[in-house]
């Protein structure tokens, strides 16, 4: 028994089969769901970690940056064998460590200037992604797997547009893009990459290693960006206060 059936025998209060026994998933397959999400949590709790941690200790964006993408990299080219399990936890919590300490020097902005409004974006973005992950699971079957083309090409889009601006300029508008559309591009993959999910445990992948990094990396994105569009609006409220003070 690995660790996360250990915690799911802990935590019995919750049964998914309970929210999803009138979809046409099979038992099997929402068992896994269950091992998904949980892992999905021990994951988000171990990059509040590296982001506590980034608040310590000076590292910058680019150093956690490199570690998670070796971290990533390894632990999708280790064998998914049972012996190799442990390594592919401790690849994954090094993932997920490494990914919150990328978003320290973020939030240590957000702590400074308005920290109200970090715990609005975690809730509004936990929010976002049960609603759409719940619509993904109790929708039919393949429903969301078109918006895979239409997701990967708008993507390539933002990256051309972003490489564009370095060389024709409008950054401030490519980066406002890149916020909005990046923002409902990544809502779309929840839908895509759960549905996804739910395809590939019923034909035989049951790797909840992968597929929980998969919904991590949707989950942060989503988080940036809306922390990032509530900072630009506390700002925007800010200055338009003390402009109307200076002219009292």
């Amino acid at each position: 028994m690995d660790y996360v059936d250990r915690l799911r025998g802990r935590t019995q209060n919750f049964n998914l089969s309970s929210v999803l026994k009138f979809t046409d998933i099979s038992p099997s397959v929402q068992n896994h769901l269950g091992k998904v999400y949980l892992t999905l949590t021990a994951l988000l709790i171990v990059s509040a970690v590296g982001v506590s941690t980034a608040q310590v200790l000076p590292l910058g964006t680019w150093v956690p940056a490199i570690g998670f993408m070796a971290c990533m990299m390894l632990l999708l080219n280790t064998s998914t064998q049972p012996s190799k399990l442990n390594k592919r936890y401790g690849l994954l919590a090094g993932c997920a460590l490494f990914q919150g300490a990328t978003l320290g020097p973020l939030v240590k902005i957000v702590l400074a200037t308005h920290p109200g409004i970090l715990v609005t974006a975690f809730l509004g973005t936990s929010t976002i992604f049960a609603c759409f992950s719940a619509a993904a699971l109790l929708s039919r079957r393949r429903s969301w797997l078109y918006l895979g083309g239409a997701l990967s090409s708008a993507m390539t889009v933002l990256l051309l547009m972003r490489l564009g601006s370095y060389f024709l300029g409008g950054r401030a508008f490519v980066f406002q893009a890149e916020l909005y559309v990046g923002l409902l591009l990544f809502i779309g993959y929840v839908l895509f990459d759960t549905q996804v999910i739910v395809e590939k445990a019923e034909h035989g992948d049951t790797d909840h290693i992968k597929h929980a990094l998969d919904l991590f990396v949707d989950f942060v994105a989503i988080f940036v960006r809306i922390l990032v569009i509530m900072l630009q609006n506390a700002e925007r409220r800010e200055e338009r206060r003390d402009s109307r003070k200076r002219r009292q």
